[in-house]
C-alpha cells in the first residue's frame, strides 16, 4: 500500500522493482500517534526510520540545561541515525508532532542487506549518507542559530559565560 510513497522518497527515488524487492521485506511499517515518543535520548539504537507521513520532532536534552528542538523531520526525511552510524544508543529523542507512517530497518537487517546484495546495499548506503548528511549540516545550522542567540541575549544582558 505504501510502496509507491517509499519510492517516491529521496532514499528510494529511482530503484529499480529488483532493488525495491530486495529491500523491502527487511523493513517494518510502522504508526504511531501523535505526542508518541518513538525513542529516548540514551535508548539502544536499533532502527533507522524512514516517513512517510506526518512530522517528527528531534529534541536533544543537555545534560546542564532544558531539552532543545534540534529537528523537524518531514515526509521523505530519516531519522534513528544513531543505529547506522554504529553508536550503541541514541543521541536525541524522537517525537511525533502529529500522527505518522514511518517504515524502519534494523541495523542488522542493513548490515544483512549489504552482505547478501551488494550493489543494492551501496545504493542505499550512499542514499542515506546523502539524507544524513544533509540533516546534519540542518541540525548543525540550527544549533549555531541557538547558540548564537543565546550569546547574543547574554551578551545584551551583560552576562559573561
Amino acid at each position: 500500500m505504501f510502496r509507491n510513497e517509499l519510492a517516491q522518497t529521496p532514499v528510494f527515488s529511482g530503484m529499480t522493482k529488483e532493488q525495491m524487492d530486495q529491500i523491502l521485506p527487511l523493513m517494518e511499517l510502522c504508526q504511531f500517534p501523535q505526542d508518541h515518543v518513538v525513542f529516548q535520548q540514551g535508548q539502544k539504537a536499533e532502527y533507522l526510520y524512514l516517513l512517510l507521513r506526518g512530522e517528527v520532532v528531534i529534541r536533544y536534552k543537555p545534560y546542564d540545561g532544558p531539552p532543545l528542538i534540534i529537528a523537524r523531520i518531514e515526509p521523505g526525511g530519516v531519522f534513528g541515525w544513531s543505529s547506522t552510524l554504529g553508536r550503541e544508543t541514541y543521541t536525541s529523542a524522537a517525537i511525533t508532532a502529529d500522527e505518522i507512517i514511518a517504515y524502519r530497518i534494523g541495523s542488522r537487517q542493513l548490515s544483512w542487506l549489504c552482505e547478501l546484495f551488494p550493489k543494492t546495499g551501496v545504493i542505499l548506503l550512499k542514499r542515506l549518507a546523502s539524507v544524513i548528511s544533509q540533516g546534519l549540516t540542518e541540525t548543525q545550522s540550527q544549533v549555531f542559530d541557538m547558540l548564537s542567540q543565546g550569546v547574543f541575549i547574554n551578551h545584551k544582558n551583560g552576562r559573561k559565560g
